[in-house]
């Protein structure tokens, strides 16, 4: 199967039949680990470089790239090797961790639109809002902290979000952000495997952290969770890709696809250079050309 073919079949288009236990979180479809692999990621990679700068040539779109999952399944090592190969001067990277006060005190889209990429540039965002729609909704007392009125927590409260994030990403879509967001869909297995591997290397004990344990203790409730999230917010202007994280290399292979898909889908050109602009470039040239003698 071509991975054009794939990604598409990862592409959620039909959110309210979305199930996460029908898409196997280990799964590569008969590729193997190998050169091949190798040569279609960085074949890849030569094309996002390609194509950024594109982007910024062209000056009309904007890229949002959204990450989530569960400890462990990867989005650091997504940034680290799908992104390696694009210019840091247009692409920026957002952690978003606990709120701040300031944040606290402002609607909960307020911090993530602050940070929205500009025309031209790829943001990225490691988390991101929809930390409003799953850590804060398997951890109730999050809730409190951000003050809200009791008349807005009313029993459709979630659905509310769900509907504020919609509105939020195509409203992005209509002004020109290409929105793209990546479960990453690991299993509760490898993720133990990889906390072990916490443990056990010195080198990786510093990403451990007591709390990596209490969260992995609510796994059913956070799938729940994001199963509800995706069914929610997956729509055409802003896709959600399930793409399977228990093989690093065959997550990186699906999000640069994907990538690459997308952007080629916008269409983008370098500027033409016409009438007076192009004249002072013919004069600029025969000046330098001029110096040779």
């Amino acid at each position: 199967m071509k991975l054009a073919s794939l990604v598409k079949e990862l592409r959620i288009d039909e959110p309210e039949e979305f199930r996460i236990a029908s898409f196997d979180p280990a799964d590569t479809r008969g590729l193997d680990k190998g050169k091949q692999e190798k040569s279609q990621l960085e074949g890849n990679l030569e094309l996002l470089a390609d194509l950024q700068q594109r982007l910024y040539a062209d000056g009309r779109w904007a890229v949002l790239i959204v990450l989530q999952g569960m400890d462990t399944a990867g989005k650091d090592g997504i940034i680290n090797h799908v992104m390696s190969g694009l210019n840091p001067q247009g692409c920026e990277v957002r952690a978003f961790k606990a709120q701040s006060e300031e944040e606290l005190a402002h609607d909960f889209l307020w911090r993530s639109t602050l940070r929205l990429p500009e025309r031209g540039r790829i943001g990225i965002f490691n988390r991101s809002h929809y930390e409003e729609v799953l850590v804060v909704r398997v951890h109730p007392d999050l809730l409190e902290r951000q003050r809200l009125p009791q008349a807005v927590r009313g029993e459709g409260f979630w659905n509310d979000r769900f509907s504020d994030i919609r509105a939020f990403e195509r409203h992005l879509a209509r002004n020109g952000t290409l929105v793209l967001k990546f479960f990453l869909n690991i299993s509760k297995a490898e993720q133990r495997k990889r906390l072990l591997a916490r443990l056990d290397e010195p080198d990786k004990n510093w990403k451990f952290s007591a709390g990596d344990l209490l969260e992995r203790a609510l796994w059913d409730k956070y799938m729940a969770a994001y199963e509800e999230m995706i069914r929610a917010t997956s729509r055409p202007e802003a896709p959600w890709y399930v793409v399977p994280a228990d093989h690093k290399w065959f997550a990186r292979l699906i999000v640069s696809t994907a990538l690459v898909e997308a952007l080629q889908r916008l269409d983008l050109h370098y500027p033409k250079v016409t009438g007076t602009a192009l004249n002072e470039l013919e004069k600029a040239k025969s000046k330098l050309d001029a110096e040779k003698t």
